[in-house]
């Protein structure tokens, strides 16, 4: 007499259970290497390094910028107004003879250099106190400037436990009551490009960080700084 349960004679029916389960097994699956998949993803892109500006760098362009430094600031002392223009070449080649990397520290450092010693050798005393600023100063290996127009871009490279990354940043510079401002247009780290109110609300939260505001403030005589036509213009009074 056949079973009435199992009215073929075969295998039991399957439980409407037992087939959910398997769809929710299959679908939690899939949804968990998507994840991963997207993260290594964002991974890829955050360490992936981005190729650097074509700028140049020329001994010449270093002198002629210093010597509009000095020619700026013979004018202000004797009570005139003045108008110092750089263009992108003489900018480069200005930090690259100033601003000295962790790279080059090092170099010094069996020479009994302190390590809190800011570029140039000039201790510091108003340095941020805060951990991740001072680690994330620290780790810059290379920094290259592009003049853009009303615009400035900085490519910058930086270590990152041991890995190198690359934080591209693009804006306007402007002066506003005696300090530096700076208007993120877009930023990357890596080839990942950066979300514009995330941009903005991080460049708004340092600039208005007390621990930065200090080190944003702009000499008494400089009364504009803007970018125009691909040079930095800063005009003195």
């Amino acid at each position: 007499m056949p079973s009435i349960a199992n009215p073929s004679g075969g295998n039991p029916l399957p439980y409407p259970h037992a087939s959910r389960m398997t769809s929710l097994v299959l679908i939690f699956r899939i949804v968990r290497w998507t994840v991963y998949a997207c993260v290594l993803i964002v991974l890829i892109l955050l360490l992936h390094k981005s190729a650097p500006p074509a700028v140049s760098t020329t001994p010449e362009a270093a002198a002629r910028a210093e010597q509009k430094f000095l020619d700026a600031q013979q004018a202000v002392a004797q009570g005139q107004p003045a108008t110092l223009r750089m263009d992108e070449t003489e900018l480069n080649s200005y930090l690259a003879s100033h601003l000295v990397l962790p790279a080059s520290k090092a170099s010094s450092a069996g020479a009994g250099a302190p390590p809190n010693d800011v570029p140039g050798g000039t201790p510091n005393a108003e340095q941020p106190t805060m951990d991740d600023v001072e680690q994330m100063r620290s780790s810059v290996k290379d920094v290259k400037v592009q003049l853009i127009d009303d615009r400035v871009r900085a490519y910058v490279v930086f270590d990152v436990h041991g890995k190198e990354m690359t934080l591209q940043l693009e804006g306007k510079l402007g002066a506003d009551n005696g300090f530096l401002r700076f208007e993120p247009v877009s930023g990357q780290i890596g080839a990942l490009p950066i979300p514009q109110a995330t941009l903005e609300a991080a460049v708004r939260r340092m600039m208005e960080s007390p621990e930065n505001r200090e080190k944003l403030k702009l000499p008494s005589d400089i009364s504009e700084l803007k970018i125009e036509n691909g040079e930095v213009v800063a005009k003195y009074q």
